[in-house]
């Protein structure tokens, strides 16, 4: 997916959001803030988002000095939703279509991203998610391919949803390698995080070599591209997958919740829907 102009504006937040989780000190906020400023207009809007907010994320690392602002963050949301982990599960388990529900909550996880947002109800997501209305819902195809694969490749978002996505993997039944970011960038997923939530209990856990806020595969390493060449079907969470990868022909499931009205435009949706799209192999 391009980059809007609409997104700049929103990168300028984030900096700021972001600033304020890792410093009270007015003065380093102020020069993450003119730093990303003098940044934006180099980079081409030819970009990604994601390969755009690389870059806005090192900025501001470099000037507060943190390489994880949101480590904290991270293990509170992945601990209480480990808490919830035995209640949905047999959730998920009782109900008429165990695999469309473990869908469902794994895109309610979704919710927990601080890039587009930060006044989320995680437990509110939860008791919707069992009665979502698609916007976009490819499960037939989705639950066919599924059938008919060997291995999945199953790209992470953000921490804490990958408790959720744990439960899905489980109800997959299927192989998985599970990829996360090479470091840290806002609240995605990296290696300790996914382990933190039990996936490498039921998946192998692989880097994508990537730091960027999404799987921009320039920058991913050589031994991911090979897992992403050779994958039967790879499932994508997230809005940052989405506008990195939306644009490749294989056979990725994009998983997300709208949290942009830019990413919302992009698919034909309403800012809020909820999407299970299947990508052209």
């Amino acid at each position: 997916m391009k980059t809007y102009l609409d997104c700049i504006p929103c990168f300028l937040r984030q900096t700021l959001v972001t600033a304020r989780i890792a410093t009270e000190d007015e003065r380093k906020i102020r020069e993450a803030l003119d730093k990303v400023c003098i940044l934006l207009p180099k980079i081409s809007l030819d970009a990604t988002p994601p390969e755009i907010g690389r870059e806005v994320y090192r900025t501001i690392n470099r000037v507060i000095g943190i390489e994880d602002p949101y480590y904290d963050i991270k293990k509170e949301y992945t601990r209480y939703l480990l808490t919830l982990y035995p209640d949905l599960k047999k959730r998920v388990a009782s109900s008429s279509d165990p695999l469309l529900s473990a869908v469902k909550l794994a895109i309610a996880g979704n919710i927990i991203d601080f890039a587009p947002q930060s006044d989320f109800d995680i437990e509110k997501e939860i008791e919707k998610a069992f009665n979502y209305e698609f916007a976009i819902f490819d499960y037939a195809e989705f639950k066919g391919t599924l059938q008919n694969c060997d291995e999945i490749l199953y790209l992470a978002d953000n921490a804490g949803e990958t408790v959720m996505d744990r439960i899905l993997i489980e109800e997959m039944g299927k192989p998985v390698k599970y990829a996360v970011k090479e470091k840290a960038i806002i609240n995605d997923a990296t290696f300790e995080d996914a382990v933190d939530a039990g996936i490498h209990g039921v998946a192998e856990v692989v880097s994508t070599g990537c730091d960027a806020p999404g799987t921009v595969l320039k920058y991913c390493s050589e031994d991911f591209l090979n897992v992403y060449k050779d994958a039967d079907v790879i499932i994508s969470k997230g809005q940052g997958n989405y506008e990195a990868l939306s644009g490749e022909e294989r056979p990725i499931f994009f998983l997300l919740k709208t949290k942009c009205p830019i990413i919302a435009r992009d698919l034909g949706v309403e800012s809020g829907d909820i999407i299970l799209q299947g990508a052209p192999a």
